[in-house]
């Protein structure tokens, strides 16, 4: 089981939580900065969420830091399930493993139901051809991926789909 740690940049306190992380056991420990491009500022999250496979644990310090709200935390928790992986919250201690998981997403759900609608986390969607056009600029993947807010793993597949 490979433990990924995640961490959102956003405050002075926010050093120490990697470290935090560390301890808990996390192999990596993925930490994401602000994005004042006006990008996805959930890039790094979503290339960990591309990547994590099963039986893996995404490890967080907080539960804030998976997004904007209890509708974009539940998206988190649905790629999880569809890639067969957990989360573990650090604090307050929380994971998606066995019943603790299910009450956790029904409070979630919960929340969100009171949530207004806009408060959701949208995912850009990438076009194939703008991926392609940046590519045969001379632009690697890795810069496609964080000028057009997608993961890395988006700029791949849509790549190879071009050429196939």
């Amino acid at each position: 089981m490979l433990r990924i740690g995640y961490v959102r940049l956003t405050d002075a306190g926010s050093a120490g939580e990697t470290a935090t992380l560390k301890a808990k056991g996390c192999h990596v420990v993925r930490a994401e900065e602000p994005s004042a491009a006006g990008g996805d500022e959930f890039a790094v999250l979503d290339s960990i969420l591309d990547f994590v496979g099963p039986g893996d644990q995404l490890v967080v310090t907080r539960l804030d830091h998976l997004g904007r709200g209890a509708r974009a935390v539940i998206e988190v928790l649905e790629r999880l399930e569809q890639r067969a992986a957990t989360l573990f919250v650090v604090d307050p201690e929380l994971s998606t493993e066995g019943s603790g998981g299910r009450a956790l997403r029904a409070a979630l759900e919960a929340v969100a139901a009171l949530e207004p609608p806009s408060l959701g986390r949208r995912r850009r969607p990438a076009a194939a051809q703008e991926i392609r056009d940046l590519q045969r600029a001379g632009i690697g993947p890795v810069e496609i991926a964080r000028r057009l807010g997608v993961s890395r793993m988006t700029v791949w597949r849509k790549l190879r789909a071009v050429e196939a």
